[in-house]
């Protein structure tokens, strides 16, 4: 049985996160890895609609979806959870649960700066909130508080997304866990 993990990737809307992670998953796959995606986005659509995104609201999504990550690495699947998870108190407590399950942990920080995400304006966001439709975007008029310590930082505006999937990946490698 293939060894599973949760690896989360945290940083600023547009900052990258999916794009590495489902970049990371092929190649995972390809390997013969069992590999889920858990999409911020999709994971709000199914799982979570019925919360907001206040401060509360947001943590107990951070912290279902750590649920989940968790079922998934305890039964031999590699979880890439690419999840803004703005708050330092809540990516603590999902570590603190892989800690007491004994699934293997990752935090990775996509350091985009905001600048660059507001370049990229994948879905919008930026824009919205620029022209006073939308407020509370993380990394502009709502907090992010990025990783002291994370287990690797990747810097997705200086490098490609298959050179930052292969850093991710070699360090999986590097722990056992690819």
């Amino acid at each position: 049985m293939t060894t599973g993990a949760t690896i989360w990737l945290t940083g600023l809307p547009s900052a990258g996160k999916t794009t590495i992670a489902y970049e990371l998953a092929g190649r995972l796959r390809e390997e013969g890895h069992l590999v889920e995606v858990l999409d911020g986005d999709e994971i709000r659509e199914f799982l979570t609609a019925d919360l907001g995104f206040t401060r509360a609201d947001r943590h107990t999504n951070v912290q279902r979806i750590g649920y989940l990550a968790d079922l998934l690495a305890r039964n031999g699947v590699k979880a890439l959870v690419p999840v803004i998870a703005p708050y330092a108190d809540s990516r603590e407590a999902v570590r603190k649960r892989h800690g007491a399950s004994g699934a293997a942990y990752l935090e990775v920080h996509v350091a985009t700066p905001v600048e660059v995400c507001s370049q990229r304006d994948v879905k919008g966001l930026y824009a919205k909130q620029a022209a006073g439709e939308i407020s509370g975007l993380t990394g502009v008029d709502d907090p992010y508080e990025a990783p002291a310590s994370p287990d690797l930082r990747i810097e997705s505006h200086t490098q490609t997304v298959q050179e930052s999937a292969a850093a991710l990946h070699a360090l999986l490698t590097e722990r056992g866990l690819a």
